[in-house]
This record gives C-alpha cells, structure tokens and sequence, in this order.
C-alpha cells in the first residue's frame, strides 16, 4: 500500500529557533507518540515505534537519516524504513518537512510524507492512515511545544541564578568556558577516517499507539459493513432455527 500523507503544525517559536529544533531528532523524538529513539550511529537514528489495535500489538524496528537539509531554505528530508518484529510486514518514508514563519513568534511546518506499507500492517487502508497521522502530529505539536515552553523556564531560571552568583565585574561570558565535540568521522592521525560513534540512549518504555482510538469514525466505517453483515447473518439463522 501506498500513500502520501500531509500535515501541518505550528511551533511557537520564530523560525530561527524552531528550525534547528525540528531537524534534532533525538531532541524531538519523546515528542512523538509511540516512538522511541534507541541508538544514533553516525548521521543514522534507530528505534521502534509500537502500535496497537484491541488486544493486539506490534512494533516496528527501524533506522532514519536525513537524505537533504536545507538550513537556509528550512527543508529536509528524512528517509526512514522499518520492519515490523513479528514478520507482518515492512514501511518506508520519505519524510519532507518544510517551515515557514507565520509571524515574529511562530512557525508553521508542512509535512509530507510518501509511505509504502507491506505485508498485514497494511490492511488498516488509507482512510484510517490518514486519521490517525493527523491526530498523531496534534500531539506531537503539543508535546513540542510543551517542552520548549518547559525548556524556556528552565533557562530563564539558571539565567537569573547564574548572574546571581557571577562576582562584580565579571560577566557571564568570562564564567563560560567552550569545548570542542569531535565529529563521528573525524580523521585519525593516520589520515584513515574513524568509525561512526554509536551511542546508546537510555529513556522510559514508550505506550504504543492506540489505532483504534485514534481513527475512530474512519475504523468504524471500515468495520461497520463487516459488523451489520454478521448481525444479518446471526438473524436470519435465528429465524430458521
């Protein structure tokens, strides 16, 4: 199955502080409902996203990069595949996002996503795709945005201790010292390029996502026809007993 989802959400930032956030993936990652970060290799994240419908539950097991990013544009674009675990099926992406400043204090960000689905997994059809990557990108806007509201406190507060503590004619620039991160393909001394750094990121379990809760009316459409065709059925053998 293939299909070709669009969302919209807003981050209420200006565009020169959302943009760098959107494109962190491991900053964003807790953002996103049923998803979770677990290693970064080089420029590849890996992780699992976890799904479930009535009593049964999957996970898919998979691994993103950016394939483009445009800073000065704000545009990139995310390749991403998964497996489901138990063998029901695979996913691929191709994930573009693209921001625009609405105003001095917020950004809108366009998400366009070309999804091919195989296998069982792809059995919830189109209709419900669609509903449920809707209500998950309200959520993620509204974890984002939540988090950097959260982060700005945070840093209006050690701001305020830190100049607290800073003795009289010294500035907060002279309290700060600066190190150098070294690259995950940093060159040896031998001229032979390094291994990319693999790290591991330790976080709580994420819930899966409830299908069932999230499409709603699409799931039930889909299902409605199947249910009223077994009642008919149900009846009509009643009658003839």
């Amino acid at each position: 199955m293939a299909e070709k989802l669009v969302n919209e959400f807003t981050v209420n930032r200006p565009i020169e502080e959302a943009w760098p956030v959107i494109c962190n993936v491991e900053l964003i990652a807790p953002c996103m409902p049923g998803a979770q970060l677990e290693e970064i290799e080089g420029d590849v994240y890996r992780g699992v996203v976890k799904i479930k419908l009535g009593a049964v539950s999957t996970q898919f097991k998979g691994q993103a990069q950016f394939a483009e990013r445009d800073d000065e544009n704000h545009r990139a674009k995310l390749r991403a595949e998964g497996r489901d675990t138990g063998g029901r099926g695979n996913a691929a992406a191709d994930i573009t996002a693209e921001a625009t400043s609405l105003s001095p204090t917020s950004t809108k960000c366009t998400v366009t996503t070309d999804l091919h689905i195989t296998g069982k997994v792809a059995q919830f059809g189109r209709g419900i795709m669609g509903d449920v990557s809707k209500k998950l990108m309200e959520q993620f806007a509204a974890n984002l945005n939540t988090m950097l509201d959260e982060t700005a406190l945070d840093k209006s507060s050690d701001s305020s201790s830190a100049s607290a503590d800073i003795p009289t004619g010294h500035t907060a620039s002279d309290s700060t010292s600066t190190t150098g991160t070294a690259t995950n393909a940093e060159s040896a001394s031998d001229g032979s390029a390094t291994a990319p750094t693999k790290r591991v990121i330790s976080g709580p379990a994420t819930e899966p996502i409830d299908v069932a809760g999230m499409a709603g009316p699409a799931l039930l459409k889909r299902l409605g026809p199947v249910v009223l065709g077994l009642l008919i059925v149900f009846l009509l053998l009643r009658r003839r007993r």
